[in-house]
């Protein structure tokens, strides 16, 4: 459920926490199938995002029931590709359709690599049962946004925020949390922005980890003519953390809740 903490002021839920719903249904699978992360870790291995991509056709609003599917689309020695649709149910029959229909809210699409936890470097993926994996891979189910691509910025793209980073970036791999990346990009643009941009699609490449204390600095560069923006996050030691991409769409019927 859309929970109202967890939705913003106009009443929809927050994309930081539609990704956390999508990184939970991926832990859910991994788990019930044998390699999630609480048996990873127990022989030093763990997931590790390497990018996400999410496009909304909207978003669910406060106390909206919807539910996230999941599903590995492709194995590689050291990376794996796991796709998500959201769906839902829509509340509002016809006369001529008195049975409530099937609802998509959106899709996204993830590539993770597993990691030693060790040496924090990439280990291979089919040491586990013996490619255990390649029985859950699903090829005939469709997922119908773009894959996406290299961020691309050029040395023009401009510093627009510097900050801090504390106790609640980390996650349980000790480093920046990966919905924390979306969290801090998204807070880049002030509330008026949002009150008459819908966000359409996110998209983040993670290039190195970042850790408690440091710094992280965001540089932003627009593209011509449309209200997409590319983001590069940069750590205390100059870094790459991060880039990622902001497709908004301009609407007049963000609602505001009192």
């Amino acid at each position: 459920m859309a929970e109202p903490f967890h939705c913003d002021f106009s009443g929809r839920l927050f994309m930081g926490h539609m990704g956390n719903h999508m990184l939970n249904a991926a832990d859910f699978h991994s788990t019930d199938r044998g390699f999630g992360m609480k048996r990873l870790m127990s022989i030093h291995r763990s997931w590790v995002l390497s990018r996400l991509a999410i496009e909304m056709v909207e978003m669910p609003t406060q106390y909206t029931k919807f539910n996230v599917e999941t599903w590995v689309e492709s194995a590689m020695r050291y990376f794996t590709s796991r796709n998500f649709a959201v769906t839902g149910t829509d509340l509002q029959p016809s006369d001529l359709n008195p049975q409530p229909s099937p609802k998509i809210y959106g899709y996204g699409r993830s590539i993770w690599a597993m990691i030693d936890t060790e040496t924090r470097q990439p280990t291979d993926i089919y040491s586990i049962d013996d490619g255990a994996i390649n029985n859950w891979i699903v090829t005939d189910k469709p997922c119908p946004i773009d894959k996406g691509g290299r961020v691309k910025m050029s040395d023009n793209a401009e510093l627009v925020r510097t900050i801090d980073t504390y106790y609640n970036d980390v996650d349980i791999n000790g480093h920046i949390n990966s919905v924390k990346y979306i969290e801090h990009v998204l807070d880049l643009w002030p509330l008026d922005w949002y009150r008459t941009h819908a966000i359409r699609r996110f998209e983040i490449a993670y290039v190195a980890e970042a850790h408690a204390g440091d710094q992280l600095s965001f540089y932003m560069e627009q593209e011509p003519d449309i209200d997409v923006f590319n983001v590069r996050i940069v750590r205390s030691d100059g870094t790459e953390c991060s880039r990622s991409k902001v497709a908004f769409e301009k609407t007049c019927n963000v609602t505001q809740f009192s």
